[in-house]
């Protein structure tokens, strides 16, 4: 994995997080992740396709995310599915927003996917060219999992290409 691609991601799910909820940040786990993605509650994904490949997951527990909604609305939210499906998915919406500016910035071209719920409790695995980097970040209102997999699309076609033909 190469972490040009996945700093910025960091980067931004730090600032944002500690600016939008005015509280510290703590990465407190980090680990590579080659098996299938499995979802701790609320998962939102992102998939990003073009020069540069894969998907980030934004995930946390309904009780966290009513928080942070609480935080962003600056006056308690009552809890709904609802309320925690569109906090989950704007957090998202945020943290690629900044890693798309810190990236466009590397001169990569790419489309970014809107948002979506991951429901499937078990999923999205790794390959051998695309490791998932999984991160806790702990903040006062709780803990937020971030798990990114991202490859460079020009490598897999250059491996294609030196790849022997089947006959």
């Amino acid at each position: 994995m190469r972490m040009e691609l996945i700093q910025p991601f960091i980067n931004a799910a730090d600032a944002v997080f500690a600016e939008s909820l005015q509280a510290p940040t703590k990465i407190v786990d980090l680990e590579m992740d080659e098996d299938a993605y499995r979802r701790k509650d609320v998962a939102a994904l992102i998939a990003i396709k073009g020069d540069i490949e894969g998907r980030v997951i934004l995930d946390l527990s309904p009780e966290v995310a009513v928080k942070v909604a609480s935080v962003l609305a600056s006056t308690k939210v009552e809890t709904s599915e609802q309320v925690v499906k569109e906090t989950v998915c704007e957090m998202a919406n945020m943290v690629i927003g900044n890693s798309v500016t810190l990236l466009n910035d590397q001169s990569f071209h790419f489309k970014v996917f809107s948002p979506e719920i991951h429901v499937d409790e078990k999923g999205l695995a790794g390959s051998v060219d695309m490791e998932a980097l999984v991160i806790c970040i702990e903040m006062p209102c709780g803990n937020i999992y971030l798990n990114i997999a991202m490859h460079y699309l020009h490598r897999r076609r250059q491996e294609r290409k030196e790849a022997p033909a089947l006959d």
